[in-house]
């Protein structure tokens, strides 16, 4: 039996629970998710690797956040900081992810824009974050920590996942363009972000969409949760026409709840410079998760991201070494 499992059972015994426990499957987390029978009806358990301070723990401050903003989250039902156990609301089954895959374009589309309404909710919560002093609010996107993802992409595609590492000239050029990249991202840090907006981490549940794993929210650039969602895991890349027209209605959404109007063609080179960042991140996360975890259903999204990144940099006309360096490790792999 598993650590993970044994702390499950102590807790639910402790209550006088009925040991009726479901594994499922978590996709790139070190949490272990469980379905299991709470007070007569069915709840989600996750159990942390190690114990927790509850005025310290992430997940269940942003939760508190989100829901105190009025964005549609799981309950808590109860914690234990000892066993490292959190029972919340049973979400269901239906990822979004899942449905996507079988709609139409109809209805994929009004998905898609029920999920970038949540987007604009997210960002107006803004000021909520700072007024609870969640721990959201002291966490930002900034030079340092976009650096640390990317250098994270440089380490586990190149010598992770490819077996090589890049040349003293192609390292050094790479990593000045991305001190060049992180720092205008920084600049433009001054929104909450959910932070893995993506549709594995909404779900279809009562006739709307709710968030999960919203742990590790942030501070961070208006364009960060939009590239999350609309570029995450592809196989193809969006057309250039598809994306401005997302882009204006996020930006419509925006309005309408009266935050901070922004410029379309300012946004979309925002939108470019953050598709780079997060889509390399991306890709770091991929190269790892498929080696290091056995997790190469990730490997399909690489080469498609990788064209997202040269696109967006191209339209950017700026990043020559990541230009260069990407067009080489796409025509690798064609």
């Amino acid at each position: 039996m598993s650590d993970f499992l044994a702390r499950l059972e102590r807790f639910l015994t402790e209550r006088k629970e009925n040991l009726n426990i479901e594994q499922l499957t978590p996709d790139a987390s070190t949490r272990e998710y469980f379905r299991v029978g709470w007070k007569g009806e069915t709840a989600i358990a996750c159990v942390y690797p190690e114990p927790f301070v509850a005025a310290e723990q992430t997940y269940l401050d942003v939760t508190n956040l989100f829901a105190s903003a009025g964005l549609p989250v799981a309950r808590i039902f109860e914690f234990d900081e000892a066993l490292g156990v959190i029972i919340q609301e049973d979400l269901g089954d239906t990822i979004l992810r899942d449905v996507l895959e079988k709609a139409d374009e109809k209805a994929r589309g009004l998905l898609i824009d029920a999920a970038i309404v949540l987007i604009a909710q997210i960002q107006a919560a803004t000021p909520l974050a700072f007024e609870l002093d969640s721990i959201a609010s002291r966490l930002k996107f900034d030079t340092e920590k976009l650096l640390w993802e990317l250098e994270f992409f440089k380490t586990h595609y190149f010598g992770t996942y490819k077996g090589e590492s890049l040349g003293t000239e192609d390292d050094a050029a790479l990593t000045a363009e991305f001190r060049e990249l992180a720092s205008e991202l920084e600049s433009k840090a001054t929104v909450l972000c959910h932070r893995d907006f993506h549709a594995a981490n909404l779900m279809l549940y009562n006739g709307g969409i709710s968030i999960i794993d919203h742990q590790d929210a942030r501070i961070g650039s208006v364009a960060y949760d939009l590239v999350s969602l609309l570029l995450d895991r592809v196989t193809e890349s969006p057309s250039a026409e598809w994306l401005a027209a997302k882009r204006r209605f996020f930006l419509e959404q925006r309005r309408s709840r009266r935050l901070e109007p922004i410029d379309e063609a300012v946004f979309a080179e925002e939108f470019r410079l953050q598709t780079i960042q997060r889509c390399l991140k991306a890709i770091g996360t991929f190269s790892f998760q498929s080696v290091n975890r056995g997790k190469t259903y990730f490997v399909p999204f690489i080469k498609p991201m990788f064209e997202i990144v040269l696109r967006a940099a191209e339209n950017l006309d700026r990043f020559h070494a990541i230009r260069k360096i990407v067009s080489r490790e796409i025509s690798r792999d064609a």
